[in-house]
């Protein structure tokens, strides 16, 4: 099995773009201790849990010996209506993990027809996977500013799978480009959680948006709130500005919509009015099978509170 074989798979099961990356230890385990140091990660207490397993990916998979990066277009027309809330755009559809994980391990099956005496794992957000790093590194692109993987042909508005494998592929060259002096993401963040620390842009995530409206418990800070707007869950402001993420006629790839069927079979979504009352059984049949059950019923309505109390 080479790695162009590997590729094709990835390709076949509607990826548009794939990689592979050689399997060792990461380079950014300094910057994500600062990032944890700073206290940056808020209330996400996992992502201190599991440094160990982030910065060796043998704990995924004993004898891994290559990463197959694999990013998926998600993007799609999301004007804002007034009254009803505000996804962010990869919410829309059904739940991402669901996606991806189907067809990575429908490639993860293929390779074990193939290659029996190897290990295979499908690794979608949940595991402990330095995700950002692996995917540049495989050539998927580079980062930017907002901290997300920019494609200098595609953009941003990507999602992304892993394959971990203890195949001996051969691997990409990591991807190269940058923002320069372009700051539309630092300027557009509502809450200013775009900050810089030794030449790396990072988020602060207790002023982020989507953590806010996603992991945050409780309730949030009354300084943050009319920053919130009508985001209901999740924030694009960031990749919404980007230059990356803007049409271009010599780039004909770039900011094109998903043809991914299950990203675009949007749920109807109640006034946020109903939201903020909404029972728990409601909310539960409701946000079955989407990305948005991730706020829970409370979170949920907290911020369809807000988003009233900013139209008010």
């Amino acid at each position: 099995m080479t790695a162009e074989l590997v590729k094709d798979l990835v390709l076949k099961q509607g990826f548009q773009s794939v990689g592979i990356a050689a399997a060792g230890p990461p380079e950014s385990s300094d910057v994500l201790q600062a990032w944890l140091d700073r206290g940056y990660a808020a209330s996400m207490d996992w992502m201190h849990t599991s440094v160990e397993a982030r910065n060796d990916l043998n704990r995924l998979l004993p004898g891994a010996k290559s990463v197959v990066a694999c990013a998926m277009n998600y993007s799609q027309p999301n004007d804002p209506v007034p009254g009803y809330p505000r996804i962010a755009r990869y919410a829309l559809g059904r739940d991402y993990h669901k996606v991806l994980r189907g067809r990575l391990h429908a490639v993860r099956r293929a390779l074990a027809d193939a290659e029996p005496e190897h290990q295979h794992r499908v690794c979608v957000d949940s595991a402990p996977l330095l995700e950002r790093e692996w995917a540049h590194t495989a050539g998927l692109g580079w980062y930017g500013k907002n901290t997300l993987l920019i494609d200098s042909k595609r953009g941003s508005w990507t999602l992304l799978g892993f394959v971990l494998t203890t195949l001996d592929l051969s691997a990409d060259s990591p991807s190269e480009g940058g923002c320069g002096t372009c700051r539309a993401c630092i300027d557009a963040c509502p809450t200013g959680a775009i900050v810089e620390h030794d030449d790396v842009w990072q988020i602060d995530s207790r002023k982020c948006i989507s953590y806010l409206t996603i992991e945050h418990d409780g309730e949030i800070g009354p300084e943050l709130q009319p920053q919130m707007g009508d985001w209901t869950f999740g924030c694009d402001a960031c990749q919404e500005v980007c230059p990356f993420n803007q049409p271009r006629e010599s780039q004909p790839d770039r900011a094109q919509f998903t043809e991914v069927e299950d990203f675009l079979k949007r749920r109807p979504w109640p006034s946020l009015k109903e939201l903020a009352e909404i029972s728990e059984e409601d909310w539960d049949e409701l946000t079955r099978g989407s990305a948005v059950r991730r706020a829970g019923w409370e979170g949920l309505r907290r911020n369809a509170r807000i988003n009233l109390k900013n139209r008010a």
